[in-house]
C-alpha cells in the first residue's frame, strides 16, 4: 500500500498529512486519527442491511500501514472509534491491538464511544474527554471545545469533512479532506464507511484534499 504523504509545517509543529486518512505529528512521536467506527459495518449487517463484511479489516490493515510505516509512540483517536455497542468487529480490533502492544493509544471519546469501561481497559485503551498537548486541544466534536481556547489549536473529528472539486462539463466529485481553519482543524473520518459533510472552507484556510492514494493541496 503506497499511500502518499505532504509535509505540513503549522503552528511552530511539524506533520505529515497522509493519503491514508491520518496525521503523523513529528515532535509528539503521534499517530492521529478519527472517526474509525469499528462496529458499524456489523451492525448494519445485523439491521438486515447488505454491507460488504471487510470493512472493518480494510481499515485496520490501513492503521496498521501507518503504524509500520511511522513507527509512532502514540496513537491518538480523535472520536468515534467504535460505533456504540460491542461486536464481533470489536473482538476483531482486540486481536488486531495486541501486534501494536508497546503504543498507547489514547482516545478522545465521541458520541459513539459508549462501550463499557473496563471493555477500553481490556483494549489497553487510554480514555479523555478533552486532551491537551502542547498547544493543542483535541475534542471529538468542534461544538465541545472548552470555553476559554486560552492560545489552544483546536483539533476535532466528528463531521466527516469533503470538499466538492468542479472539472470539465460540469463534472463534480466530494473527497475527504483535511481542514486547517483560523481557530481549529477538521480532520477526515479514517473509516471508509462514512458519510461526507462539504465544507466551505473560510479565507486563510489550508484545505488537503485525498484522491485514493493521493494527497494536494488546494
Amino acid at each position: 500500500m503506497n499511500l502518499e504523504d505532504t509535509a505540513f509545517e503549522f503552528k511552530g509543529q511539524h506533520w505529515r498529512l497522509s493519503a491514508g486518512r491520518a496525521i503523523y505529528w513529528e515532535e509528539e512521536k503521534a499517530l492521529i486519527v478519527a472517526d474509525l467506527h469499528v462496529g458499524k459495518s456489523a451492525h448494519f449487517r445485523k439491521a438486515g442491511i447488505a454491507v460488504p463484511a471487510n470493512i472493518v479489516q480494510e481499515d485496520l490493515y490501513r492503521l496498521q500501514q501507518l503504524i509500520t510505516k511511522y513507527h509512532p509512540e502514540k496513537v491518538l483517536i480523535v472520536g468515534d472509534m467504535f460505533h456504540s455497542s460491542a461486536n464481533n468487529e470489536v473482538q476483531y480490533f482486540k486481536i488486531w491491538r495486541r501486534q501494536f502492544a508497546h503504543i498507547a493509544f489514547e482516545l478522545i471519546e465521541g458520541n459513539h464511544d459508549i462501550l463499557e469501561p473496563a471493555l477500553y481497559e481490556d483494549l489497553q485503551i487510554n480514555l479523555h474527554q478533552v486532551l491537551s498537548l502542547r498547544n493543542f486541544y483535541f475534542v471529538h466534536d468542534r461544538d465541545d471545545k472548552p470555553s476559554v481556547l486560552e492560545g489552544h489549536y483546536l483539533i476535532s473529528g466528528h463531521i466527516h469533512p469533503g470538499i466538492r472539486m468542479i472539472g470539465a462539463g460540469r463534472q463534480s466529485l466530494r473527497l475527504p479532506c483535511f481542514y486547517f481553519g483560523m481557530e481549529g482543524a477538521v480532520l477526515p473520518a479514517f473509516s471508509g464507511f462514512t458519510g461526507l459533510y462539504s465544507l466551505h472552507p473560510e479565507p486563510d484556510s489550508a484545505v488537503f484534499v485525498i484522491a485514493e492514494k493521493k494527497i494536494f493541496r488546494i
